[in-house]
């Protein structure tokens, strides 16, 4: 799928013409235009490849893997601040001090505008490719199978920064622009769910993906999400059956090496659900991201821009002899991964340690041309989800079965760290897993959802003397530029 990106000109030149309107004010200002659009665009089975291509195209953008994902899930949290110099991006600090509101930082609105977007374009593909008029009828399910995952997993990170939220599932036309209102938290998650059921029935395993395909969603990828969803939740039956469902397909299973899992060779192998793909061409930056340049190490040798760092609390968490937290953090002083170089000392820098895991080695033109999956769904998740789920439902013998699976990969062959969790007391073992899932997941964009829905987010923020507020900020601010377009219809979320 990494070389798959060219022949999009023409989906693009549509999407250029046809915009979604929840997406700012700079696009709800354009009507459509020209010959190519979304009404006579599919009429040939290329045409639906396009579309589907798209939609994971905008997953590479700025909007959705640089500073408005980082900051609204690492730094936000306790994994993880700002980083860089302290003049550099200032408005990150927002996320850090929650002094956020509707209309600052800009971040806030680019998250809304590139989640959008991509609601827009899986609409699109969605509406379309079942009137492409003759085409191989398999594909044309899978396809549709993609579309439903892709529009599940952009509308479950919505509802859980911003709880309500337009339920938008058909390309809108320009009268509808303006008359958007926000959803109920029950009717998004009816929906999500809905879409990922099509994409269960739809979508192949991952062992039957054909080598070029290697990195689209699967079967296996909604089924996992689906588990995460129910989590979410709160209900674990069905979190834990879904889980086992992945778990019991063995498609998947544990990465030996927990730190090479998230070089090069990790990306989309056996611990692989989901993945944003992302290659660096020699030609164009067509198939890169920024995920990695914003994140490297500021200065040389790797002359990345040094955000999102490991927090002083991070580090502090990891059990004596964990070898993730190696795995984890960069330090100044350290040999860089692939052994290229030292770490040298930024003296602008604060807080100088980096995130191992958007570490890449050289790679085609510059920074920005960043080569690396960023990994959205993983193996491990998916035991932590098990174990927590089953210990809430009182099957602590199992939880410890599947927690303990990801503990004995993280120590590996070494026998004095990270022993085996043996107790069987419900309140206990929720807090190892819970802590578990910290560790084994860190700087994985994951910290903050887990805070909130597990309740522990003000004694967590509190503890650190941050200016959270219970009721206010385990939300974000609806951009006030969505709200001053629809003149009232949408509204704001308490305390903004």
């Amino acid at each position: 799928m990494k070389n798959i990106f060219p022949p999009f000109r023409l989906i693009f030149v549509m999407f250029a013409l046809v915009f979604y309107p929840s997406c700012g004010e700079e696009f709800l200002q354009v009507k459509p235009l020209g010959e190519i659009n979304a009404q006579n665009f599919f009429q040939e089975e290329k045409q639906g490849g396009w579309a589907i291509n798209a939609i994971y195209n905008q997953m590479r953008s700025w909007d959705f893997v640089s500073f408005p994902y980082l900051g609204m899930t690492d730094i936000v949290s306790d994994d993880a601040v700002k980083g860089s110099f302290p003049a550099d991006a200032e408005r990150l600090n927002a996320f850090d001090d929650f002094i956020y509101d509707s209309r600052n930082p800009e971040d806030i609105r680019q998250t809304w505008r590139g989640y959008y977007q991509a609601i827009f374009r899986a609409n699109v593909a969605i509406d379309g490719i079942p009137r492409i008029p003759k085409m191989n009828e398999t594909l044309r399910k899978k396809w549709l199978g993609e579309a439903h995952f892709l529009r599940a997993h952009f509308y479950f990170n919505l509802v859980r920064w911003f709880g309500s939220v337009p339920l938008i599932t058909k390309p809108l036309t320009q009268d509808e622009f303006y008359t958007q209102e926000r959803a109920s938290v029950e009717k998004l998650y009816e929906q999500i769910k809905s879409d990922l059921n099509v994409a269960i029935s739809s979508l192949p395993l991952k062992s039957a993906m054909e080598p070029i395909d290697l990195g689209r969603v699967t079967k296996g990828a909604a089924a996992g999400l689906l588990a995460k969803v129910f989590l979410t939740q709160g209900d674990f039956t069905n979190a834990a059956k879904w889980a086992k469902e992945v778990i019991d397909s063995k498609e998947y299973s544990l990465y030996p090496d927990y730190a090479r899992l998230f070089r090069k060779e990790g990306e989309n192998g056996v611990e692989s659900l989901f993945e944003i793909q992302a290659t660096a061409l020699e030609a164009s930056y067509a198939g890169a991201t920024v995920f990695n340049m914003v994140q490297g190490v500021r200065g040389s040798p790797n002359l990345g821009w040094g955000f999102n760092n490991p927090s002083d609390d991070l580090v502090r968490s990891y059990e004596p002899g964990d070898p993730r937290r190696d795995a984890t953090v960069l330090y100044v002083g350290e040999v860089l991964p692939d052994g290229s170089g030292v770490i040298e000392d930024n003296p602008s820098m604060e807080n100088e340690r980096y995130n191992q895991k958007a570490w890449v080695e050289s790679h085609p033109g510059l920074q920005d041309n960043g080569p690396g999956n960023i990994r959205i769904l993983r193996y491990a998740d998916i035991l932590l989800i098990a174990a927590e789920s089953l210990n809430e439902i009182n099957n602590p013998t199992e939880a410890l079965k599947y927690l303990n699976q990801v503990r004995q990969r993280a120590r590996g062959t070494r026998t004095t760290v990270l022993p085996d969790v043996v107790s069987v007391d419900k309140v206990t073992l929720r807090e190892r897993i819970w802590k578990e899932r910290r560790i084994e997941l860190a700087m994985e964009q994951q910290r903050w959802f887990d805070l909130v829905r597990t309740g522990q987010v003000e004694k967590v923020m509190k503890n650190l003397g941050k200016n959270f507020i219970k009721g206010k900020h385990d939300l974000f601010p609806i951009p006030q530029t969505e709200i001053d377009l629809s003149e009232g219809k949408m509204t704001q979320n308490p305390g903004y």
